[in-house]
């Protein structure tokens, strides 16, 4: 139902970013086929799928990548495909025989995806890391945290899904777009750490505008400001603000009653932001995070309540626009972004290593003879 159905995607699997952009592009209706390693099936029962929601949506089939006769097959497959996307270190696939050049000299069209964390070149580029490395040398956790205090990793969204992932996704897109007008297929070298380096341009012109400090946790969007923060309630709960333009600012200081006190500064005189943080933490520890939901909710203060993962599938307006979903016996995100005509929806759940191979070999045009002989001699499980 997608935008994406009739484009096939072959996914040499792996962890973390690269299933998230198989999940994405397969939400939108591309059929992508997942090559599980072989010796990663045991069996499993379709009645009780994996709870791994990133690998849902799609179909799986078991090879062996270090078995000529497995490398083949999948050479079979990305002979129909429109593109194959992998996330191993540089040089491992052209080890393997599934390199760019093996491919596109089987499939001219095929748009090849990469994605690692520091890219295909530099200095970095053999080395392990994580996502927190990338975003470390992106120069994007440096910002993130409070003044006088260490930098606080984002969990890994910056890094793994937001650099990384999205932007492989939104790299085939594009390659797959120009290639049905040049009928030429090529390689997208997706990095993390330039990932997450785009993601801070914003935060770049800032600097160059002179209105971002290197020092965190003192400028308008990293807590330095009193109108842009979390703040603790009088039961424990938090609620979140970011009142930065003016008029919002203003029904800031009337809903919370700020507004009657005296001797309020300006509110960009960024000198004052500290001594205006004490009295608003002050001010919302005076009522519960349901009393300020009360007040604020639906107002132009720009306002939400910080939630759990669970509450947040039981807040109206989540639960008004079917946000999280209840699937495959799994609470999880409902596909995004949406469409007024081609809707994706959540056809399959995660699939067992392994569970489609027969199917999908089927499909594309191995006969049961070649399947049974592609068994007996380790290339698929």
């Amino acid at each position: 139902m997608g935008p994406l159905q009739g484009i096939t995607v072959i996914e040499l699997a792996g962890i973390g970013p690269g299933p998230f952009c198989a999940m994405m592009l397969a939400d939108m209706g591309a059929d992508v086929i997942r090559i599980d390693r072989s010796g990663a099936v045991s069996g499993g029962d379709p009645d009780s799928p994996p709870l791994d929601t990133l690998t849902r949506n799609r179909r799986s089939i078991g090879i062996d990548l270090k078995n000529p006769d497995g490398v083949e097959a999948v050479l079979k497959l990305v002979e129909h495909a429109d593109a194959i996307m992998e996330g191993f270190r540089p040089g491992v696939t052209e080890r393997l025989g599934i390199g760019p050049e093996d491919c596109l000299a089987r499939n001219p069209r095929i748009v090849y995806g990469r994605m690692t964390g520091w890219g295909q070149e530099g200095p970095y580029a053999l080395a392990a890391g994580h996502d927190i490395n990338y975003i470390a040398l992106a120069g994007a956790l440096d910002p993130i945290g409070r003044k006088g205090e260490a930098p606080v990793p984002p969990l890994n969204l910056i890094g793994d899904f937001g650099g990384g992932g999205m932007y492989l996704a939104f790299g085939l897109v594009c390659a797959l777009l120009e290639a049905k007008s040049s009928g030429r297929g090529q390689v997208v070298d997706t990095a993390m750490v330039d990932g997450a380096a785009s993601l801070m341009n914003m935060f770049w012109a800032m600097k160059a505008a002179g209105v971002w400090s290197d020092e965190r946790g003192t400028n308008l969007l990293d807590t330095g400001s009193h109108f842009y923060d979390v703040y603790e309630c009088a039961d424990g709960g938090y609620i979140s603000v970011g009142s930065i333009e003016p008029q919002f600012y203003a029904e800031l200081l009337e809903l919370s009653g700020l507004g009657e006190q005296d001797g309020l500064p300006r509110q960009m005189d960024r000198e004052h932001w500290p001594a205006m943080k004490e009295r608003v933490s002050a001010l919302f520890k005076t009522k519960t995070r349901a009393e300020w939901c009360e007040i604020m909710e639906h107002s132009d203060v720009c306002f939400a309540p910080v939630l759990s993962m669970d509450e947040a599938t039981e807040h109206p307006h989540n639960v008004a626009r079917a946000t999280f979903v209840e699937k495959f016996g799994l609470t999880q995100a409902a596909p995004a972004p949406r469409f007024s005509r081609t809707e994706p929806e959540l056809a399959r759940p995660a699939p067992h290593p392994g569970q489609h191979t027969d199917d999908v070999l089927g499909q594309f045009g191995f006969d049961p003879e070649d399947i049974e002989k592609l068994r007996q001699t380790g290339a698929i499980a």
